[in-house]
Order: C-alpha cells, then structure tokens, then sequence
C-alpha cells in the first residue's frame, strides 16, 4: 500500500539510500495511520486528505493558485469535518516525530555497541562531523548514514567514530592537539553542568499523549527485534502490528487538549515524569561512558566526580509573574520531590536484597560491617527479631533490611510534612540527609570490594544518591525585581525608618541606606506581618526558604534570581530581605544564599558590567562571596606571605536572558549583547579574582535562544565557560531531549563534551577588534531595523492581534502562568515571550528569528560588495560566533512560508484593515526575502540548508503537510472571530456553529501546527 502523504516515488526524493531504515518504518506508521483514519472517519476523509496534501508545492511550500483551491476546499467543510482533518494532520506529525526520534535513539545504540572497535584519532574528526540539529528544537544526534541492518558495517563504523559532541572524539582529538595532560585533568576536576527544567508554557502536549507516544515506541522496538531475530514466525511481527494499530486507535478517541487549566503541583509532576522515566536509571550512564572514553586516551587521569551533571528546577519555584507559586507550593514542592526519589531509592534497596545473598559460609566479612549490624540491632530492635533467623548467615541482606526500614521510616516522615501534619515517626532511626544513606551504601560497597566481589547495582544506587540525593533537584527562586522595591518602601513606611519613601531615593540613596542596613543584625521586619498580600508573599518566600534549607539541607535551594535586574541596588534589596529571615549574617558575613541577577533586555545587558563591577566593590558583597570576612583575611595573609599565590576564586553567578533580549531588539542584536556581556563579565570576574559561572535563560526556539547547544557553547566567548554552566531547559524542549534515554544521554553529552572543548581550545577570534566592530556595527543597524518594525510601525500592534492566533493562543490551557505580564493591556510590553514567538511558529513567518539581518547585511555589503561579502564568507568559516548566528537563521528561514504567512493576512485581516495590514506584511515580506539571499550568499548554498541534507530533508517533510493545516487553522479562525462579532453579516461561514466549537476546533489546529514545526515557543 502507498503512503497516503509520501507514496514511495516521494519518499525516495528525500532520503538517500543509506536511510532506507528510517524510509521504512516511515511507511510503516504511515499505513498504518492511513487504515486508523479509514476505519474512524471513513474513506471520504482520507480522500480528502490526500487532495488537500496533493495541494502542495515539491519544496512544501505554499503557492498562490492552492490558496485559492485550499480555501474553497475548506469552506465547505462542516465544524466536525474540519476538525477531522486538523487532528488526523497533528497526529500525523506527532508519529513522524516519534520515528524521528526512535531512529536516532537506534544510532546511539548502534554507535555505542561499536565503540570498542576503534576510536578514530585523526585531528580532522571534528571538522568532518555529520551532526545536526533540527529547529525542532532539541540538540538530537541526526546521522546522515545506516540504512537498514543490512547496510555495510565498517561503513557504518567509520561515521559513529566521526560524530562530534561525543566523549569517544573529543579526547583522541585533545590528544592529537597536544593540549596538556594536567590543563585537561584541572577542568575535569572542576566540571560543573547543570540544566535547568523550567514551568515555562511552551509544552502543548498532554502528558497522556506523551504515554501513547511512549508505548508506540515500544511496540516499534519491538517489532525491530522480531525482525532481526532469527526463527521469529512471521505471525508474532503482524500481531505487533494489529497492536500498534489498536494503539494508535485509541490514541485517536484521546482529547489532544488539556481537559483543564494545570495547577503548579500539576507541573512538577509533569517535569518529574522526565525523572521518573528516563533521566534517574540513565543518568548512571553518563559518567560511565566518560569514564570509559577518558581511558581510552588518557588512562592516567582521574575522571570527574559523579554528579558533574546535575539538574536544578524551577517548577513549582519561579514565582515571576505567576501567582500561583506560593511559599506553600514551593514547600510542596520540595516534598514531592523527596517522596519520589525515596521511592525510588526504596526500590532499589528491594532489589538489592534479593540480589547479594552472600553467605558467612563462603564469603568473608569485614568487621566494620559486623559492627554496624550491632549498632542496627540496638535501633532496629523489631527487624532484628523478625529477620535475625532469616538472615543469620547472610549479612548484606540483614544489613539493606535496616537501610529499608531507615528509608521507609524517611519516607513516612516526608510525608507528614507534605501535609503539613507533625510526623508521628519522629524519633525513629531514619536518614535526614542523603549523605547518611550514601555512608551506609559505600559501606557496603567496600565490603564486597574487600572481598573481590562487585555489584553494579550497588553502584548504580551510589551514583544516583550522589546526583540527586534526597532533593532530587536543585530548586531555584525567581522574582522580579520591582516586587521587592515594592515590599521594602511599604515595610519602611509602617516602621517609619526613613525621612522620604524608599520609592523616591535616588540609586545613589538606595545603596547607601541598604548597605548602610546590611551592616547590622538588628531585625527590621516584625514577626506578625501587618502588610498587603504582595508583601507578606514576598516576606514569607525568604523564610520558607530558611525552612527549606533548615529540613532539606542548603543544597535544595540557595539560588535566588531577581528578574528584570537594573541596578545594584536590586541586588543588595534581595540580600536585606535575606538577612531578615536569617539566611545572611551580616556580622561575619557568611550566608546560605547566592543572589543571582538575570540581566535580560539591551539595556540591562550593557548595563551588567557597571553593575557588577559595584558589586565587587563593596566589602561586604565581596565577603560573602568568599565565605565571610575570616575567610578574605585568610586569603590574605596566604597571598602576602607567599606573593605568587592568588586568592582563591569565588562563585559569582549571572544569568544572561535571552528572550526578552531579542523581544526588545531582534535575533542579531540580541546574541551580540549577550555575547559581549559575557565577555565584559568574564574580565571583570578575572579582575576581583572571582569565579564567574554564566547562567543561559534559552527557550526552545532560536527567537529565545534556543538551537543546538553544542555549537551555542562552542560559540561562547573566550573564558567565559572555564569549565562550568547552566542552561535552561523547557517545554517542548524537554519532551524532545529527555523522552528516551539515549537521546537524554546523548544530548547531556554533548553540553558536556561542548564545555570542555570550549573551555580547553580558545579560538581567540572573539578578541579581534576590527571583526568586533564590524559586528557592533551589524547589530546596530539589524537593531534598528527591528525596532522600526516592531516599536515604531504605528499599525502593527494591530496587525500582529488580528492575523497570528495570538488571542487563541493565550487560551490553551498549557500553563499556571498567565500569557501576559499582569499589566491589564494588550501592547507587546506587557506580552511575555513565549506567546510572542508561538504565535509568529503558527504563522509560519517565525518573525522574531531573523528579522533585521537582512538589512543589516545589505547596508554593510553595500560599502564594497565584494570585499565585505569575502570577509562575511571568512566569518563564517573560521567564526564559532557568526557561524551559530548565521546557521541559526538559515534553520528558520528554511521554516518560514511567506505564502502561507500572506493567506493568514488576506483572510483574518478586518476589511478595513487590509490595506494598512498589507503595507506592513510587505515590509516583512521584503526582509525575508533580502534575509534569505544574504544568508544564501554568506553560506555559499543553492538552497537553504544544502550543507546538511538530513535537517533539510526533515524540515521539507514537515513544512508540506503543515501547509494544508495552516489553511484550516486560518479557515476555523476566520469563523471564529466572525462569530464573535455580533455585528456580523450575512456573509458570516457557518454561523451555526458554537464558539466554543469554533474555539476547540482552532485549539487543535493550534496543537497540529506546533507539532509539526516541533516547536512552540
């Protein structure tokens, strides 16, 4: 049977022999998908189908003459009709991502069961990789090799050895640049990754989806080894087919909308679905695989501890512009938390019980361990009666029964204080913390090592514990910074402190007084908190904190970011409200929290050198980031006595915002402030003999950030890595990295192996100047082109409400977090980010990631074409910077449909707008078209994307069947909003239907759309 949207001629113009695997099992799950719509809808539906796909251009893109042939289609389509359609387009997309994704897990499989076979150390191994990364928008490994099974092995071989971002390349390729053996072993001693899941509503998928997706995976994998297997009976394959059709039924009867709007606890339970499915058992992995490949090149160096990587949160902790996050959910949080990774930790102990039955008989035991038992006994009296017979003889049992009873006792207490209830159990033995559970495992461990035996279990356990302990993650506090302003003029007012209110001091006054305040220990604010609820919110989120710090240790939460940061003064104000729930002494200078700002717009990025730099200067700041002042006098009183030592580097971290960056300024000018931020940053770091670690706010789209990680660290400025980073992580983000466990691991690898090579092999292009003042100027005039667009195009408020899904958007039921900041306007200010993109994806002009750099090329390549566009081309080249920025903008051009963008104006524009409308679309229009032959220029391509034809072929897939859900989204839209209109004529399309319908209807266009573009916002 044919593909119903790639018969096999198609198929074939877009993948190459060696994919003959991956052509395959998309053929599978298209017929298979094709007889799901038969049999639920009927074959006038598939019909219709293939007559709307067959509407589309060879390149996917949309074309005049089917805009007209679409729309008449489509008008005469019934509410339920069209609905049938957009949901039988999304399901589409969401199983070709899903074959996307089980063919790249395949090759990280196949790749690492070779690994043995030979590590390839030729020098060019990096320069000839076949990454890539989709805007889709994951750093997913994507091999442009291996068909089917039967393709030829060495082959296969050589390309697994070539793949860049991978432990098993980098050292060789260390090696063969003679990088020293102890520079390489100082990093790794101090490597610190660390990724960030954030609540940000730009995960559209209901989690039941995400489970239908997951056992379609599995019964593909399944069907895969019955088909390498040799003798399977041909039945046992055609009845795992009637079974993935089955599921794929059901997934079809499934609600793809989210049945209500998710409470924060929502939130963290679905964040923890990652946790609890893929990342804790894979985790282990990691440092194996690097332990594994260090060896291999350099035997001699120790390899990192275990949680080089570690994972923070913000789920059910940023309160920034959501009300919803309480100081109470934030506790919940944290409990929530414990309790699943007690659990799991539960399980585990379970198992190991029943694993190491050795005997007394035949296997010695050190006394240590014998001597824990009798202390265990004296504790655990009543396992002692109950297991002492059992086990008389098999000490490792009786042993993990006392640690059982330990965590089941933690465990029950941990729930008590979820619910806020006194814990019944409070004096019985149990762990406060997960170093003590940790001792008694490495007891154990080193018993059996004593004894020559080993077990990989234990040792999975020990390395999970020393990742995650008892908190899992990491939680970090995010608020913006007028809130606590605000909190502090209304506190000093009732107390009466000042002569004037805090709002009217100047910077100059705020940082006096607040210094001036931090110097003592007298309380300022009372125990009963007589002010207004955004006060005492703001006030009772620094003392749950303490709580937390006090229940969980310091580790489960000791960030606090203050968004929106602008001056020192927003700094020192979180560092008073921190002294008052007691969490800095001011008197010896000793704290449990570190203030983070997070510089987010132009501005604020430019100003952040200034502001630091203040910082630094004030001894008390200073103090408190090297541990308190006897530790400064310490350091030096070593430096004078031995004048070659320095002071020992302190941890200053900053986080670099790059969504409202580029909301403010564009794609361009946005990624060049960051980028000299950093730099600035770094120097200034260097200079106070601080340790700077750059905290990355990425979303998942390249209009906030995102795109492939590898070559985003790689393009890092100078020493601006040093070994350490955090990133965060989010939305769709997180479903297309972490849903599998070789695709989670390949992607922490390569962040991994990107920060060491950045931080080892310095380029040193970021230094050169005349290069950064060509860029300053690039940024300065693609600015100013963005800005004229966005800021000071007096129709285009109105034209970006009226003709993206925005109004629609802002009511899916994705997110605790509101769409907008609590402003009560509708102007793009108050408009948060990720809306701000999603809406620009659905339109398919993907807006925020590329415009002004057209313009801004032309204006620079106009001074003299051909010596300029010679030195943009050796940019390109020889740049990490400039390369990312350009590739990143070639990924989405090769996304835009200026056509299908056109149609959402023509049709959803008011009639008296239209003309209005259509001066600003052709402005838009222009600089696509301007952007995408400068891009084409500078990259030396035909097309876009002709340097890598696997990512190409992957978006051309996409952006055809998106074209026909596009003219149904516009068609549902479009009777919506005329529905609405109570004015509306005669000429109103089917106005019997709901809004409500209507609304459902463009909702699952909505979902379709994103999942085809993989990518929200």
């Amino acid at each position: 049977m044919s593909s119903l949207l790639y018969s096999v001629s198609h198929a074939a113009n877009y993948y190459p022999a060696s994919e003959l695997f991956l052509r395959r099992r998309l053929q599978i799950v298209e017929e298979l998908w094709e007889n799901v719509l038969r049999q639920e809808c009927g074959q006038k539906m598939v019909d219709l189908l293939r007559q709307l796909r067959d509407l589309c251009s060879p390149e996917g893109q949309a074309t005049n003459d089917q805009a007209s042939s679409a729309v008449k289609l489509i008008e005469q389509l019934n509410i339920n009709e069209a609905i049938r359609a957009a949901r039988a387009f999304a399901l589409y997309f969401q199983l070709i991502n899903i074959i996307e994704q089980e063919y790249e897990q395949k090759q990280q499989l196949t790749r690492y069961s070779e690994i043995d076979d030979q590590i390839t150390t030729s020098s060019d191994t990096m320069s000839e990789s076949t990454y890539s990364s989709n805007d889709k928008e994951d750093d997913a490994f994507v091999n442009k090799g291996i068909g089917s099974d039967l393709l030829a092995k060495s082959w296969v071989g050589k390309m697994h050895n070539k793949q860049k971002g991978t432990f098993a390349t980098l050292f060789p390729y260390l090696y063969d640049l003679n990088v020293p053996p102890q520079q390489i072993q100082r990093l790794i001693s101090q490597l610190d990754v660390r990724l960030v899941f954030t609540a940000h509503p730009t995960e559209i998928v209901r989690h039941t989806i995400r489970d239908k997706q997951r056992q379609v995976v599995n019964l593909l994998q399944q069907i895969d080894a019955i088909e390498n297997r040799a003798g399977a009976y041909p039945w046992e394959s055609g009845e795992l087919r009637e079974k993935l059709l089955e599921e794929i039924r059901l997934w079809w009867r499934t609600d793809e909308l989210h049945q209500f709007k998710p409470t924060v606890l929502d939130e963290v339970d679905y964040a923890l679905h990652y946790f609890q499915e893929v990342l804790f058992d894979g985790i282990p992995q990691l440092h194996k695989r690097f332990k594994y490949a260090l060896g291999k090149t350099f035997d001699w160096l120790e390899p990192p501890r275990k949680n080089f990587c570690s994972f923070g949160s913000w789920v059910g902790s940023d309160r920034d512009g959501n009300p919803s996050v309480t100081p109470e959910i934030t506790w919940k949080t944290a409990c929530y938390q414990r309790k699943m990774v007690l659990e799991r930790y539960i399980q585990s102990v379970k198992k190991l019980i029943e694993l190491l039955s050795i005997s007394m008989h035949w296997s010695d035991v050190l006394p240590d361990l014998l001597e824990s038992l009798e202390l265990d006994q004296s504790q655990l009296s009543d396992i002692y009666d109950a297991l002492a017979l059992r086990y008389r003889q098999e000490p490792y049992r009786l042993k993990l029964s006392y640690v059982l009873r330990r965590l089941e006792n933690t465990r029950d207490r941990n729930l008590a204080l979820y619910k806020r209830e006194t814990p019944s159990n409070e004096d019985a033995p149990m762990y406060r913390s997960g170093a003590e559970f940790l001792t008694e495992l490495r007891l154990i461990q080193r018993n059996l090592s004593e004894t020559g035996l080993s077990c990989r279990e234990l040792d999975n356990l020990i390395c999970q514990v020393e990742i995650f302990d008892f908190n899992l993650t990491q939680l970090d506090i995010r608020q913006e910074s007028t809130r606590h302003s605000d909190a502090l003029n209304e506190i000093l007012e009732y107390l009466q402190v000042l002569p004037q209110a805090y709002d009217d001091l100047t910077e100059e006054q705020r940082v006096a007084w607040l210094t001036s305040e931090l110097q003592t220990r007298r309380p300022l604010i009372p125990a009963e908190l007589p002010f207004s609820e955004k006060t005492n919110d703001i006030i009772e989120t620094f003392r749950i904190l303490r709580s937390l710090q006090q229940e969980f240790g310091v580790n489960i939460c000791q960030t606090y970011i203050i968004s929106m940061c602008r001056q020192v003064s927003d700094v020192l104000e979180v560092l008073l409200l921190a002294k008052e729930a007691r969490l800095f002494d001011p008197a010896i200078a000793v704290g449990t929290i570190q203030v983070v700002p997070l510089f987010e717009t132009v501005e604020d990025l430019q100003r952040s050198r200034s502001i630091m730099r203040q910082l630094f200067e004030l001894p008390l700041y200073r103090a408190l980031l090297a541990g308190g002042y006897e530790n400064i006098q310490q350091r030096l009183s070593d430096a004078e006595a031995n004048p070659h030592s320095t002071i020992a580097p302190d941890l200053q971290e900053v986080m670099l915002g790059y969504s409202d960056s580029n909301k403010d300024s564009g794609f361009l000018s946005s990624n060049w402030e960051i980028h000299k931020a950093q730099k600035s940053l770094q120097k200034i770091a260097e200079e106070y003999g601080v340790n700077l670690r750059i905290f990355h706010g990425r979303g998942g789209s390249v209009g906030r950030g995102g795109g492939p990680a590898y070559e985003a660290i790689l393009a890092q400025p100078g020493h601006s890595i040093n070994g350490r980073i955090k990133i965060t992580e989010q939305g769709e983000v997180l479903a297309s990295k972490y849903s599998l466990v070789d695709l989670a691991l390949y992607n922490l690898e390569t962040v991994t192996t990107a920060v060491i090579q950045a931080s080892l092999l310095r380029t040193g292009f970021d230094d050169i100047e005349p290069w950064n003042e060509i860029m300053e100027e690039l940024a300065v005039r693609s600015r100013q082109h963005y800005r004229a667009l966005i800021y000071e195009q007096p129709d285009f408020i109105d034209f970006f409400n009226q003709v993206t899904p925005i109004e629609e958007i802002s009511q899916l039921q994705i997110s605790s977090r509101p769409a907008r900041r609590p402003s009560g306007k509708k102007d793009l200010s108050s408009l948060r980010a990720i809306p701000w993109v999603f809406s620009w994806t659905q339109t398919r002009v993907l807006l925020p990631s590329w415009y002004g750099v057209g313009t801004a090329l032309q204006e620079f390549l106009n001074e003299e074409p051909e010596e300029h566009l010679k030195l943009l081309r050796y940019f390109y080249m020889k740049w990490p910077f400039f390369k990312m920025v350009i590739s990143k903008a070639e990924m989405t051009l090769a996304k835009v449909d200026i056509q299908m963008a056109r149609h959402y104006v023509q049709e959803l524009s008011n009639p008296e707008d239209k003309e209005r409308f259509e001066t600003v679309f052709e402005q838009i229009a222009s600089e696509y078209y301007l952007t995408k032959d400068f891009v084409l220029k500078i990259t030396g391509h035909t097309r876009l994307l002709d340097g890598d034809p696997v990512l190409q072929r992957s978006v051309q897939l996409r952006n055809g069947t998106i074209v026909p859900l596009g003219f149904i989204q516009v068609s549902l839209l479009k009777r919506l909003r005329q529905a609405k209109n109570t004015t509306a004529t005669s000429g109103v399309i089917h106005s019997r239907y709901s809004k409500g319908e209507l609304l459902r209807g463009a909702l699952l266009t909505i979902n379709g759309i994103a999942a085809g573009m993989r990518n929200t916002g």
